[in-house]
């Protein structure tokens, strides 16, 4: 499965449009993380923490896309676009959409 944030894949054709898919995750956040994450803030710097989070939770709102449009006959998405939210303030949500198409 093709997966790009890019409106086409060069050197191949769009066959067919399948339709838009979209996969979503929402990971909760512990009160460790939660506690690291406001020590790094204190002190400067990145929080590894969440940011390995945020890659579990995008990756499988991308995995979840890439089923929804293989059920669907495709074998690329195209023009992703990847959203990320906090919802109540201790979970993070990611959406991940785009264009389900077949190229050959």
């Amino acid at each position: 499965m093709i997966l790009t944030t890019t409106p086409s894949v060069e050197g191949q054709t769009i066959t067919s449009y399948r339709g838009i898919v979209s996969g979503e995750a929402i990971i909760g956040a512990n009160i460790f993380r939660d506690f690291s994450a406001c020590i790094t803030d204190l002190v400067g710097g990145r929080s590894n923490a969440y940011e390995k989070v945020l890659r579990k939770a995008k990756d499988a709102a991308l995995q979840e896309m890439a089923e929804q449009a293989k059920e669907l006959g495709a074998n690329a998405v195209l023009s992703i676009d990847l959203d990320y939210e906090t919802i109540g303030g201790s979970m993070l949500m990611v959406t991940a959409s785009g264009t389900a198409v077949t190229v050959a």
